[in-house]
């Protein structure tokens, strides 16, 4: 019996797995061809033949050249997302001090995809002038961002927040603090060390927690040990003074 006719038969890929995959392809293409011409100096038909497709499967799959780049976007800040939670979930394990962790996440971005700050950018100046392209973008960004809310929701419940404390408000914040120190090494490296974001970080919950109350205490100091760092002692709450009889 030959050898071809004992191989498995390879198993056609469902239409649900080749949409996918010509979805990816175009995006990969995408992301190297706005990389070389920025986002208005590429073209769908430039796109497509990077990809190895016809004009027609950009449109069919994304519908616009601005639907593909806020998919893009979406891509990346998901990616950035799920390995902030994955250093955080290695931390809770004794894995990794999520202060150096994050530091080097935002590195990488900023270093190791160099092209894509600037991207961002153009792309936020050219939605400004399209309120409902920006409509499309924020609904688009809303699934990392609820990634994030659910990752400082476990963080705030860690250090024994208040509920008044939104996770929701903090997912936004640490989100643009990223963003906008990205921004910011790209244009000074030496401005954004590779432990910034994580002693801002720190700085970050170490406020919520002293602001807990009689309790903040506590928290401030189980927050300084999960980030392998102590909080001054004049982070502490005083106490309340006392009611005039």
């Amino acid at each position: 019996m030959s050898l071809d006719a004992d191989a498995t038969p390879k198993r056609r890929p469902t239409r649900a797995e080749a949409k996918a995959r010509t979805r990816q392809l175009l995006l990969d293409a995408a992301a190297r061809t706005y990389a070389r011409k920025g986002f208005a100096g590429a073209s769908v038909e430039e796109i497509a033949e990077a990809a190895g497709f016809s004009i027609g499967a950009v449109y069919s799959n994304f519908g616009s050249k601005e639907r593909l780049f806020v998919e893009l976007l979406r891509e990346r800040a998901s990616e950035h997302v799920s390995r902030a939670t994955r250093i955080v979930a290695d931390t809770q394990a004794g894995v990794d001090d999520p202060a150096p962790a994050l530091g080097r996440l935002l590195a990488h971005v900023a270093d190791d995809d160099p092209d894509f700050a600037p991207l961002q950018a153009e792309f936020w100046l050219y939605a400004v002038r399209n309120p409902e392209l920006m409509e499309t973008l924020a609904e688009q960004l809303r699934d990392p961002r609820a990634e994030m809310e659910r990752l400082m929701s476990t963080a705030l419940e860690h250090i024994g927040a208040r509920e008044s404390v939104s996770a929701e408000a903090v997912a936004t914040i640490t989100m643009a603090l990223f963003q906008g120190l990205v921004r910011q090494r790209r244009i000074d490296p030496a401005s954004v060390p590779d432990d910034l974001l994580g002693q801002a970080m720190q700085w970050l919950f170490t406020g919520i927690a002293a602001s807990t109350g009689p309790a903040g205490t506590a928290a401030t100091d189980e927050t300084a040990a999960a980030y392998d760092t102590a909080a001054p002692d004049d982070t502490a709450p005083a106490d309340p003074p006392e009611e005039k009889r």
